[in-house]
């Protein structure tokens, strides 16, 4: 695969990651029936997309769960709180990533880290501070942000755990396995508060199968095939592109506004978000220079 496609695979990853906002928030499903139903399809879609390029362990399970409790959260948050405030919350995983890095992985906190926890804590101080009116696609904000909050800090949970698993074990396909249990156990654990089924019209189906398929299951293959021909530094910034087009696939379909504190603070921690990546890149490839000479 050719780096230009590799960037085309993730950009369109980040547009399927997108919708999740505004699609989670149909009526016709309660955030339990989607959770367990959009995760149960995106494991079986998964694994028929990555078969043969999964290596099952214990590890794999264990960062599942992780995951699963990311993604619960997430549509819970979501059902509650505008979309916004539930991904750019969610976006501020990598300051817990930060905080404990050093007692997981071993990474020391560099002084530019500690500027970009200063701007990641504005930006969640000012999305709180805004928190939007109740309407009817935001019924609780108040809940619902504590919800993305824990979504957060679910995420950089997963994120460390993806990346010990890929740099300690030898063994290949353990993050995809890990994304695929995590589908698993949280289809499973909400699984006795979804039933019984709705009877929900066929397009809401629908929107519950593009929701397993497409906004999880096509957009990991794509994310998984990209990543070994690309940098980390840039997956991550292109993969910015999903916490700034969510609240506008939201606003388009619900006409859900989430008012300009939410979407300001949002935009200082994607900005500082992507400063840091590209700063990150930089001292990285001066280093590596430095070695090389």
């Amino acid at each position: 695969m050719s780096s230009t496609k590799a960037r085309l695979h993730v950009l369109a990853a980040a547009v399927l990651f997108s919708t999740g906002g505004a699609a989670v928030k149909t009526a016709a499903f309660s955030s339990a029936q989607i959770a367990s139903f959009r995760a149960g399809i995106a494991a079986i879609a998964l694994l028929l997309w990555l078969r043969g390029r999964i290596r099952w362990s214990w590890q794999a399970w264990a960062v599942g769960v992780a995951y699963a409790c990311m993604t619960v959260l997430y549509v819970a948050a979501t059902k509650l709180t505008t979309s916004a405030n539930a991904i750019f919350l969610q976006s501020t995983g990598p300051l817990y990533l930060l905080l404990l890095g050093p007692y997981v992985l071993h990474e020391k906190i560099r002084r530019t880290d500690i500027l970009y926890l200063l701007a990641l804590g504005l930006g969640l101080a000012i999305c709180f501070a805004g928190r939007p009116a109740t309407t009817s696609t935001a019924p609780d904000p108040a809940t619902g942000n504590i919800l993305g909050l824990l979504c957060g800090l679910a995420w950089a949970l997963t994120l460390l755990g993806l990346r010990r698993v890929e740099r300690d074990s030898p063994m290949p396909g353990l993050a995809a396995a890990s994304v695929v249990a995590g589908c698993v156990l949280a289809s499973a654990v909400t699984l006795p508060f979804a039933l019984p089924a709705p009877a929900a019209t066929p397009a809401a189906w629908l929107v519950l199968v593009y929701l397993g398929v497409f906004q999880i299951g096509l957009a990991y293959v794509w994310v998984t095939d990209a990543v070994r021909h690309l940098p980390a530094f840039e997956m991550s910034l292109l993969l910015l592109l999903e916490p700034v087009l969510n609240p506008i696939w939201t606003w388009i379909i619900w006409k859900e506004y989430p008012g300009a504190w939410v979407l300001g603070g949002g935009a200082i921690i994607v900005v500082a978000t992507a400063i840091k990546s590209v700063y990150g890149a930089s001292v990285g490839s001066a280093r590596s220079t430095q070695v090389r000479s």
